[in-house]
């Protein structure tokens, strides 16, 4: 099939951030699937404000349409709407399209998914990342009556519409289906591990003395998206009360809307327990977080947040460390069931501290810990089993009528 791969925010290996779509569209073109990416990048020049590339088999498009995590909300808005009119205009001058793969967020990566099945009549996947709108205006970012009327409405209309969708955690599939879809055309497929590129090694002692980390300590990890969301202010309380416990170092390596309050924080609490360290290329991020001895995986404690499934999860389990989470979802129950880490109550740091000290005082448990998220990442849910299954939903779709879906 030529299929037509809608992400706003593509990325590959070599940048920092989520890579689903790019081992999803690298297993779509080993099965025999043409894939074509269109996203956006900031730092194309070429005609037309678009730039096409072809990267380990998949055709790029990018438009260029700025986006960074410090962007007010109502910048951001503008780039969500400003991609959805671009993409739109180019899903509409299309001919050879078999499948459209729309996958969020925004959720105005559907818009053109649609546009392309009312004028086109291409089917299309829409992938659920998060749920929204629900998300934004939990987080208090949309708060207009009418612009959530209008949210939702797209929501559902997108839901109703498409051929099939696949949603990353069962909070989000359990979304999706309160809105009246059909289980039938739904299916869950959480984010992936990579355990060939996040793995157990030596530590790498010339990087921990490049960024100047501590050799002798106990090194708590948190990577990934610094943002409102992520309750980085939690973990700099967990910090500040262990401030004078020269045992431990925390460890932040990413980027995003709060990273300059948090190196405040930092600054404010004259906490010297804790390194912020920017964003790194995944390799790079990789040597990082081995380094590490247990990872943090937190969030704001809103409901909707609960049913997220977050990249650095995955990544931890595949760097075999135990996991620290504070969100009472399924990523609770993962971590009590496989017991691969702990539960910490979101709104009380002492109980993370709780779980980091008996971390640090019983290595054997850490390690025992550390060994069953690896073996979690290779057995339940690494990139090769997961994209398998993207795949036999695509090909699914393929095999039957489209037009004869169960709405």
């Amino acid at each position: 099939m030529n299929i037509l791969y809608i992400h706003q925010y593509f990325i590959t290996p070599k940048e920092p951030g989520p890579t689903r779509s790019y081992w999803v569209a690298r297993e779509l073109i080993k099965s025999g699937h043409k894939v074509t990416m269109l996203t956006t990048s900031s730092t194309v020049k070429s005609n037309k404000d678009r730039g096409r590339v072809l990267i380990d088999g998949i055709d790029v498009i990018y438009l260029n349409i700025p986006y960074h995590g410090s962007m007010s909300v109502k910048s951001r808005l503008m780039a969500f709407l400003k991609f959805a009119y671009q993409s739109s205009l180019f899903v509409l001058k299309q001919k050879n399209i078999d499948l459209v793969i729309a996958t969020s967020t925004p959720l105005t990566v559907g818009i053109p998914a649609l546009l392309g099945k009312w004028f086109r009549r291409f089917p299309f996947i829409f992938e659920v990342r998060d749920l929204w709108p629900e998300v934004p205006i939990q987080m208090g970012g949309l708060q207009n009556k009418f612009a959530i009327k209008a949210a939702r409405l797209l929501e559902e209309t997108i839901y109703v519409n498409a051929t099939h969708i696949i949603a990353l955690s069962p909070g989000m599939m359990d979304g999706v289906l309160s809105k009246g879809i059909s289980p039938s055309k739904v299916n869950m497929i959480p984010n992936m591990s990579k355990p060939d590129v996040f793995w157990p090694r030596p530590k790498n002692t010339e990087l921990m003395e490049k960024l100047r980390l501590k050799e002798d300590t106990f090194k708590v990890i948190y990577f990934g998206a610094l943002g409102l969301a992520n309750a980085l202010d939690y973990i700099v309380q967990a910090a500040e009360i262990l401030k004078y416990d020269q045992r431990i170092e925390f460890i932040f390596a990413g980027g995003g809307g709060v990273e300059e309050d948090l190196k405040q924080q930092c600054k404010d609490l004259q906490l010297t327990n804790v390194r912020i360290l920017g964003n790194f290329p995944m390799s790079t991020l990789s040597e990082i977080v081995n380094l590490a001895d247990v990872s943090l995986v937190t969030f704001k404690n809103l409901p909707i947040l609960a049913t997220n499934s977050p990249n650095k999860l995955f990544d931890s389990l595949s760097a075999g460390k135990p996991i620290i989470v504070n969100s009472a979802g399924w990523t609770k129950s993962m971590v009590e069931e496989y017991q691969c880490g702990f539960y910490v109550h979101p709104e009380q740091p002492e109980d993370l501290v709780r779980s980091i000290i008996t971390l640090l005082e019983d290595s054997e448990l850490c390690a025992r810990m550390g060994e069953r998220s690896r073996w979690l990442s290779e057995k339940k849910f690494d990139k090769s089993i997961l994209c398998d299954q993207f795949v036999a939903t695509v090909n699914s779709i393929s095999d039957s009528d489209p037009q004869h879906a169960t709405y």
